[in-house]
Order: structure tokens, then C-alpha cells, then sequence
């Protein structure tokens, strides 16, 4: 995956927290390991740990102890498609701009703009206190994404996923999903401590992977303010990378690689390695987010 050189990176999706040392020691679901955290948020967050219809307080009243933000510095290191292609944090931040840019022009004024907040360690949330163990969640109270960018070390050194540009831009497309899902209502759907092989949670997330799929099927075309594409390149090496992470993030391989060897379907809450690739797939083929009716399916896979 590649982005075109020359570029104008629009950073004002991103608010930046890692520089200000604070909220280190901050845990949620007992310090989750990676993506068993992220179960333990998603559970948390959208099955009754916090009212998405409720007021926020300001992103200051949000930081951690001593955190600051810190934008400015992040607009001066990533100004250009050059950029994205030499380091991380300015690849995420073009990705979470195609695929904003994506998103509003499926749903017009439907579509109302979020930000991705860069942490380390740990910060304060709409959605209670999070750790980088908790992995990159969305949370629907403040309607951010978050996302400690150590995770993607992570997803190859515990998990053993080949990693990648477009796996990150894999993980970021799926957190935005779940912000479109909580714009369109899906997100009440789910019924508070639903989990199991056809729940609702498992249907949110699945939806999450076909939106992020749908994306990424325009990827290469989604013009940026220029009416160029942003991102010049998407190769079948790119999305074999994100198959083998998603397969690497369902429940059953999390239970059996992480737990004591065996699964148990009734917790599941994510939906298996071979649905999470189905799901991905059905977006990526067909582009388009009216195929993605996960909680119309009969068949989850």
C-alpha cells in the first residue's frame, strides 16, 4: 500500500496525546492483553459501561494526569503522501482521512466527522479509563477512536500477523465502522451482555469488518481535496496482510491461542477467523456498505 507522494496530509483527524507522559498506569478490564482487551472494552462500551447518548465532558476534563495535546507537532511531521509512506503515525493519519473522505460521501450530511486520538500507556476516555492493552476501540459517549499506535507491534510480535501499512489501515477502517454504526442507530441494536455465535455483538463486529472492507474496495479512488486519490496503491499482498489479521483476531483463534487450548462459542463476541475474513471479504468485493447487513444475515458464515 502506498500513498501518492505528493500529497497534502490533512492531520485535524487526529488529536494527539502520547506527549505529555500521563496516564501510564491506567488500566481497563484488568489490563487486557491486545485484542482480549478489546473484547473486554467492546463489552464494556457498548453492552451497558456507558451511555452513548450521554454528555461528555471537554477533552481536557479526558486527559490523564500531565497529558497534553499535541497537535501541532504531528501537522509539521506529516504533511505529505511522502510522509505516510516513511512512517506510521503519518500513514494512519492518511488513512483516517480517505476513509472519512469515503464515508461522507456515502452518506452526505448523514456523516459527521470524528477524531482518532493518539495515546501511549494510557488516557482517559468518554468511556472510562483504557490502556495500550486494551487495543484500538472506538467509544461511542465522545464518538472517538483510540488508539495506542504499539498495537500494531503487537498484532505481529503476540499474535504473529504478517503486519503491515494496510493492516493498520485495516484495524483504523474497522473503528470507523463502528462510529458510522453508532451515526445510523446499529449500535442499539445490540442488546446490553449479548454475547454468543449469532448475538448482536458479533453482528456489530462483523458489520465493523465489511465497512472497513467496503472502503477499501475505493480505497485507490477516493479523491482528497485536490480530487486526486490519496492512496495510489492497494496490492492483492496488501489484502492478503489484512486476511491474515483478521484471521488472527477471532474469537475462536484469541481463545484457543491465548486461553487454555479450548473454545467456548456462547462468549464469543467478535465472531471467528474464518467470519471476520468472510465479512472483510463481502465489502472488499462488492464495495458497497448495503451488503454488509450483518443483522439480516441468516448465515453469519
Amino acid at each position: 500500500m502506498r500513498y501518492r507522494d505528493d500529497a497534502s496530509l490533512d492531520a485535524s483527524g487526529v488529536e494527539d496525546r502520547r506527549r505529555g507522559g500521563g496516564g501510564r498506569t491506567v488500566a481497563i478490564g484488568g489490563g487486557g492483553l491486545g485484542i482480549v482487551g478489546i473484547l473486554v472494552l467492546v463489552l464494556f462500551q457498548v453492552l451497558g459501561g456507558s451511555d452513548p447518548t450521554q454528555q461528555v465532558g471537554s477533552t481536557l476534563d479526558q486527559l490523564g494526569s500531565g497529558q497534553t495535546v499535541d497537535d501541532g507537532q504531528l501537522a509539521q511531521e506529516c504533511r505529505t503522501g511522502a510522509d505516510a509512506n516513511a512512517r506510521r503515525e503519518c500513514a494512519v493519519v492518511a488513512d483516517i482521512e480517505s476513509i472519512q473522505d469515503y464515508w461522507g460521501g456515502v452518506l452526505g450530511d448523514g456523516y459527521v466527522p470524528t477524531r482518532t486520538v493518539y495515546f501511549a500507556g494510557g488516557t482517559q476516555t468518554g468511556c472510562g479509563a483504557a490502556s495500550s492493552g486494551t487495543g484500538p476501540f472506538y467509544c461511542p459517549a465522545d464518538q472517538r477512536v483510540y488508539l495506542d499506535l504499539s498495537f500494531f507491534d503487537e498484532l505481529q510480535q503476540r499474535f504473529g500477523a504478517e503486519g503491515g501499512t494496510f493492516v493498520d489501515a485495516y484495524v483504523v477502517a474497522h473503528e470507523y465502522g463502528h462510529h458510522v454504526q453508532h451515526l445510523l442507530g446499529t449500535t442499539e441494536r445490540v442488546q446490553p451482555g449479548e454475547t454468543g455465535p449469532t448475538s448482536g455483538s458479533v453482528r456489530l463486529e462483523l458489520q465493523a469488518d465489511c465497512y472497513a472492507g467496503a472502503w477499501a474496495n475505493h480505497a485507490t479512488t477516493v479523491p482528497d481535496d485536490s480530487g486526486a486519490p490519496l492512496i495510489s496503491e492497494l496490492t492483492q499482498d496488501d489484502v492478503d496482510r489484512a486476511l491474515d489479521a483478521a484471521a488472527r483476531i477471532g474469537d475462536d483463534f484469541i481463545q484457543t491461542n491465548l486461553g487454555d487450548g479450548t473454545t467456548d462459542p456462547d462468549s464469543y463476541s467478535h465472531g471467528t477467523s474464518e467470519q471476520r475474513q468472510r465479512w472483510f471479504t463481502q465489502g472488499l468485493r462488492t464495495g458497497d456498505p448495503r451488503q454488509c447487513d450483518t443483522f439480516a444475515a441468516t448465515d453469519l458464515g
